[in-house]
């Protein structure tokens, strides 16, 4: 899980950890450990209630972990309640095989609005965004932070281009500017400009702003899916 990335396989350097410290240092440290503790213990009958949920609509394992790019290059599995099918490569292949219309939708995005992996358990809690509850556990490891870049797959960071620098620079956060502008309903560059935004003019009050403002985008569920 702690893996690195080589800097052959990207068009980036990876951040040498030892030297750059995490932006907003032991302060946003120190808040994301005490935000996910209090969360953690506030949502534990949420948890609960998901868990036993996700179980039961097709007997399936509660959390999925995907590999993630996070603060220097560092691989990380990122947690999620479960949302989709078991067989979900197999099931998106073929869904490409028919509609070559999504297979362009996804290389463009990573996204699908439709997206035929998905259960019906699934679809209400990644349209709630509760899918993403679990990342509390990775704030309290130490591989995310509560607000910061949203966690990027291999692909995804090479979009980012000389701007990767700034992704790398930060935890990705459980929620982040991208994400209360607007989410999958804006374009890729600008979810990049945003990263880039929110890493140069990083504060504590920018990231209260950004948590306060998270509570009406997830209850209106814009941009998700």
């Amino acid at each position: 899980m702690s893996d690195s990335v080589k800097s052959t396989d990207l068009s980036y350097s990876p951040v040498d950890t030892d030297f750059d410290p995490a932006l907003g240092g032991f302060l946003k440290r120190g808040f994301d450990i005490a935000g996910a503790l209090a969360g953690l213990i506030a949502l534990s009958p949420l948890f609960l209630l998901i868990a036993l949920l996700v179980r039961l609509s097709d007997g399936g394992s509660v959390f999925y972990g995907h590999r993630r790019i996070g603060r220097g290059g560092s691989i990380f599995h990122c947690l999620k309640f479960r949302t989709m099918v078991p067989d979900g490569d197999g099931v998106l292949a073929s869904y490409f095989a028919a509609n070559p219309d999504a297979r362009a939708e996804w290389e463009a995005t990573r996204k699908l609005k439709d997206d035929p992996r998905v259960t019906r358990v699934g679809a209400v809690l990644r349209k709630l965004s509760l899918d993403e509850l679990p990342q509390i556990i990775n704030i309290l490891q130490g591989h995310m932070s509560i607000v910061g870049p949203r966690p990027v797959v291999h692909d995804e960071l090479e979009n980012y281009g000389n701007a990767a620098v700034f992704y790398l620079k930060s935890r990705p956060g459980l929620t982040g500017l991208w994400q209360v502008s607007g989410r999958n309903d804006v374009s890729y560059d600008s979810r990049v400009e945003f990263d880039r935004h929110y890493v140069e003019n990083w504060s504590l009050k920018l990231d209260l702003h950004i948590i306060i403002k998270t509570v009406p985008a997830v209850c209106m569920a814009r941009g998700s899916y």
